[in-house]
């Protein structure tokens, strides 16, 4: 594991939400991941996903981390469904990953957004 990968970081905000040492509304979680509602929404539905372990943001992800994802992305449209957003095609949802200083990335935690429901809001 990476250096910048571990467990826990005692630093990270997005850690201490996910170990309940930081209150949150929770959506969804399990062993790998956990999912919960921005504290400063976009949209009428967003939420964050994160992996309960520390990685740094989408830069650090190996070959090991594929399976990870790949259920961080099957997850998201049953998600997005159940916090309201439509069914495709007329419906759908957005999903925003922000990567580093020049990607606008805010927290040092690999998260994903997943926004959607009614316009206008468009941004960002």
């Amino acid at each position: 594991m990476s250096a910048l990968i571990r467990e826990f970081d005692a630093h990270c905000l997005f850690c201490k939400i996910a170990a309940g040492q930081i209150p949150s509304k929770i959506v969804y979680q399990d062993d790998e991941l956990f999912v919960f509602h921005d504290i400063h929404p976009w949209a009428p539905v967003h939420f964050l996903m994160i992996p309960k372990l520390h990685i740094p943001s989408m830069a650090q992800l190996g070959p090991e981390h594929a399976g990870l994802m790949g259920r961080m992305m099957v997850l998201a449209p049953q998600l997005a469904l159940q916090q309201g957003c439509s069914p495709y095609p007329d419906g759908g949802f957005r999903m925003l990953s922000n990567t580093g200083a020049e990607g606008r990335q805010e927290v040092q935690h690999l998260h994903v957004h997943v926004m959607g429901g009614p316009r206008p809001w468009l941004r960002g």
